[in-house]
């Protein structure tokens, strides 16, 4: 894991953990000990001074920091608030406050390229949170007007960057959540939340002036469901010893109504680009069965122009969606991966279809590519431990084996041709010399294609495929497959045998 990944996720961390308070009890002393506890377990440093007025505690200079140096890399984030309250409410209850601003800071000094320091406002209007229960099943309900997270300041090698070169604004209304602490062996944490309007605006520029970028954008509701166990280890951004001790969880989000403007420019020229959705949902799972991440979006559109580009861009899908599902920790024992994509109801304008087939020759009906493959492997390193990463990049090793692989799908359909196929092949990884450098694959992958002759002959008509190479790609169907029950449908088996052989529906051809 990067020094990045680790000062960032740590920081997300404290600013969640700022917006849905901490794992408390119910006297306003006992919440602010066990927050503060637990974030010491989470390897902050932790400094506030105590005051109690009442039934109110008020923390004032509250400090969270975390030092990340490593290896001659020297990495420090603080989270910085002028007060916490935290008032006994009388029934049982405890409301805790936040200050209107808080500040989030990180001090970056790497052993090569350029040092910097960042500072980044935490916002919020109307921030209310109660905490309800018992002392080790919490409950936090909490909502805010506003929340906002805007870059504030930015200094690269002493000197200073403007807005007109950085800038990071974004901002989240109407929010509201609930989350559930049970504490047992480990923390089991549960949380919900909504919110309305979410915005954002981003621009950069390189110092040079050779290229700047603007992005501005949002979506109408934001939406979180997730949770997972948290253990405590000696260093919380060890993630393969987090994971070791019992980590795990899963989150989902979903949105609706996302769109966003993007202009940029450069040596080359410049453009624009609009893009919109009718909404989407991102989900994601970490534990010792491994990472897996997914997302999806519907009814996308994509609008751009380029100074280089003789026509506007205009592309539509029906679904974008893909997915990922990985081992991160090494094992003797097999483990399972698998790897989804798919662009369903792809269009495009009839402008750009006019750039290569003025004569509407092609049929354009809305195009769809589909793959979906799960597998087989062996880890042979941990894929969260850094040393181990480095190790393995200094190293003639792999990181490890492939063992099977289905292919449960794979779909192309475009301009009045569709290709389907599916199969499974097993690896035998102590022979690589059967298939030279690769381990030898056992196994056969059924294929099916409608059109593909037809496709041919109107890329042959159009002059965009020679008639001697679309004759060549004939003799290629004719060795490898065979005429299906259909007009201009092809079937091909492809097996390879214990031996090494290669079949094509039953003909050796290797």
């Amino acid at each position: 894991m990067t020094q990045f990944a680790r000062y960032s996720s740590s920081t997300a961390l404290a600013i969640c953990l700022g917006t849905t308070a901490a794992y408390a009890d119910l006297t306003a002393a006992e919440v602010w000990n066990n927050w503060r506890d637990y974030m010491s377990d989470m390897g902050y440093e932790v400094t506030g001074a105590e005051t109690q007025s009442g039934d109110t505690l008020t923390i004032s200079d509250v400090r969270m920091s975390m030092d990340f140096t490593e290896e001659g890399d020297t990495v420090n984030s603080a989270v910085v608030m002028e007060t916490l309250t935290f008032t006994d409410v009388g029934d049982g209850s405890v409301s805790v406050a936040l200050p209107a601003l808080s500040k989030i800071t990180v001090d970056a000094d790497p052993a090569s390229g350029e040092s910097f320091d960042m500072a980044i406002d935490y916002s919020q209007t109307g921030f209310v949170m109660v905490v309800t229960g018992d002392p080790d099943d919490t409950t936090y309900t909490y909502s805010a007007d506003t929340m906002g997270i805007k870059l504030a300041d930015l200094t690269v090698d002493g000197a200073s960057v403007g807005p007109d070169t950085a800038r990071v604004n974004v901002t989240v209304a109407d929010m509201s959540g609930v989350s559930r602490v049970v504490k047992d062996a480990m923390r089991n944490v549960s949380q919900t939340l909504t919110t309305g309007p979410v915005t954002y605006d981003v621009a950069f520029s390189s110092p040079e002036d050779d290229g700047s970028a603007t992005i501005i954008g949002g979506m109408e509701t934001l939406a979180f469901t997730g949770g997972g166990n948290i253990p405590t280890v000696d260093d919380p951004s060890d993630m393969n010893a987090m994971i070791e001790a019992g980590f795990g969880f899963t989150g989902e989000f979903t949105f609706e109504q996302g769109n966003s403007d993007i202009a940029f420019d450069g040596p080359d020229g410049g453009g624009t680009m609009n893009t919109s959705s009718i909404g989407g949902a991102v989900t994601m799972a970490m534990s010792d069965d491994g990472l897996a991440y997914s997302g999806s979006q519907s009814g996308l559109v994509i609008k751009a122009m380029a100074s280089q580009m003789p026509i506007p861009i205009d592309l539509n899908l029906e679904t974008l969606a893909f997915g990922m599902m990985i081992p991160v920790q090494k094992s003797e024992e097999e483990q399972d991966f698998g790897l989804t994509l798919a662009l369903e109801g792809f269009t495009m304008s009839d402008v750009l279809w006019g750039m290569f087939d003025p004569q509407a020759q092609l049929p354009r009906d809305p195009a769809t590519i589909a793959v979906d493959l799960a597998g087989k492997t062996t880890l042979m390193v941990d894929v969260l431990d850094p040393e181990a990463a480095e190790a393995m990049e200094t190293s003639d090793g792999v990181p490890g084996e492939l063992n099977a692989l289905e292919i449960r799908d794979v779909t192309v359909s475009a301009a009045g041709a569709e290709l389907n196929g599916t199969g499974a092949f097993t690896f035998d990884n102590s022979d690589t010399t059967t298939f030279e450098g690769m381990p030898k694959p056992t196994g056969s992958i059924d294929l099916f294609l409608v059109g593909g002759n037809g496709l041919l002959d109107r890329l042959v008509a159009m002059g965009l495929l020679p008639q001697q190479q679309a004759q060549g790609a004939r003799m290629m169907m004719g060795m490898f497959a065979v005429p299906g029950n259909g007009p201009d449908t092809l079937n091909s088996k492809i097996e390879i045998d214990e031996a090494g052989q290669v079949r094509a529906n039953g003909q050796r051809i290797r």
